[in-house]
């Protein structure tokens, strides 16, 4: 038997007989596996192999679709399928095997979900299917990777002749009806970081900076509308994921007077500790190199569900700041600086609470953007504060009295508002 064979025997045992050591069994539950309602669930799943061939395989209720790809900058294996419920255990993907460096996973959106694999280095899709279950055993979805060059690589996926927006299908967002352009309320648009496969920062206990902004987003929403003076939109009100470009674009076709994005930071081991929220407005040139650091890794969300970013134009970042109008980014500015006031009297803010950088979701040419940092996840203080209701629903109501404050000061001063 050749080498290569001889690897494959290995990966086919892996695949029907789960002989991998404890971590890489995550989750592996059977054939017992049941569906959640209609949508199955990815109960288990295992990563075997080297540099050259590997394995993934992930145990499933029952037969899903799959639709798999590859793609570039970084180097990465997208699987697509309909929705499924993924019962993994936590930190499930983090570490990867061989060929595979990690991989996540989560709904991308509405019915639809989608594994993200980064490689460690280029690999073609050698195989990808789903065997049907059995009474012995679950179904399964079997992904194989083998090694090669950059060339090759590239030359794949130059073969497959892929639209830019290949793997992701979502309506684009609609312009306001026109009952909503008959309401003279100003519009706020919030924006609840992450989402979907996009879990954001996570937490030494487990919690999920999705799930954090999404509860505090909620609140923020029943604080402005409880005034009447404003309407209010999300840019998701659930688990979805949502493209920055896409939050960019709900604030602009709506015309937002205001678009406020809602995050919750966090330092990896060895960078210290730090406490206190902050507030960003759009910068080509960033306050700081901690400043760019926290940009650079939220404009990668995109990235991190499986989109092409390759098929953007170069140039699109350059324009949208060329745009920027100077109108906007003082209007911005200023908002900020009310925020950090109001914010001072709900919650500890960092020790240099107003910076700049250049965010993507932030680059609006017309519509007065800012993100805020709620406060770190790494840090226990905050943690503590972020995930406590009486903290959330007492920084909510700054916020929301910061927001007041900045359109009253514009309505008397005579601005347009959207």
């Amino acid at each position: 038997m050749s080498i290569r064979a001889a690897r494959w025997a290995v990966l086919i045992a892996i695949a029907l007989l789960g002989g991998l050591s404890a971590p890489e069994r995550a989750g592996a539950t059977g054939p017992q596996s049941r569906a959640v309602g209609d949508v199955p669930v990815a109960s288990g799943v295992r990563v075997g192999g080297d540099e050259s061939q590997t394995r993934l395989v992930v145990d499933f209720s029952h037969k899903v679709d799959i639709r798999a790809f590859t793609l570039a900058n970084p180097y990465r294996v997208v699987i697509d399928m309909p929705q499924v419920a993924f019962q993994f255990p936590a930190r499930t993907g983090e570490n990867g095997r061989g060929l595979i460096k990690a991989f996540r996973f989560g709904l991308v959106m509405q019915g639809g979900s989608r594994i993200v694999i980064d490689l460690a280095k280029p690999a073609r899709i050698e195989k990808a299917f789903v065997l049907e279950s059995s009474n012995e055993q679950p179904a399964r979805l079997i992904l194989d990777l083998a090694a090669v060059d950059r060339e090759a690589f590239m030359r794949a996926i130059a073969l497959e002749n892929r639209a830019p927006d290949v793997g992701y299908k979502r309506t684009p967002p609609v312009a306001a009806t026109p009952d909503e352009k008959a309401d003279p309320r100003p519009l706020v648009v919030i924006d609840p970081g992450h989402g979907g496969i996009d879990n954001g920062t996570r937490a030494a206990s487990g919690e999920l900076e999705k799930s954090i902004v999404l509860e505090f987003s909620l609140l923020l929403r029943e604080h402005i509308e409880k005034t009447g003076k404003y309407r209010v939109l999300m840019t998701r009100s659930d688990d979805s994921f949502i493209p920055l470009a896409e939050r960019v674009a709900i604030a602009r076709q709506r015309q937002a007077g205001l678009l406020v994005s809602i995050h919750a930071d966090a330092l990896a081991r060895g960078d210290g500790d730090a406490q206190g929220a902050t507030i960003y407005t759009l910068s080509d040139q960033a306050s700081d190199a901690a400043a760019a650091r926290l940009a650079e890794s939220e404009n990668g969300s995109d990235a991190i569900a499986g989109l092409d970013l390759s098929a953007e134009p170069d140039d699109v970042a350059d324009i949208l700041f060329d745009l920027a109008r100077r109108e906007t980014k003082t209007f911005s500015v200023q908002f900020a600086r009310g925020l950090v006031t109001e914010m001072r009297n709900a919650t500890r803010m960092h020790k240099d609470p107003l910076r700049s950088a250049g965010f993507r979701v932030l680059r609006a040419p017309d519509v007065p953007s800012v993100l805020v940092e709620l406060g770190y996840v790494s840090n226990r203080g905050d943690l503590k504060s972020l995930t406590s209701e009486a903290w959330r629903n007492r920084t909510a109501a700054s916020v929301a009295k910061a927001i007041d404050t900045y359109f009253t000061t514009r309505i008397a001063g005579g601005k347009r508002q959207n």
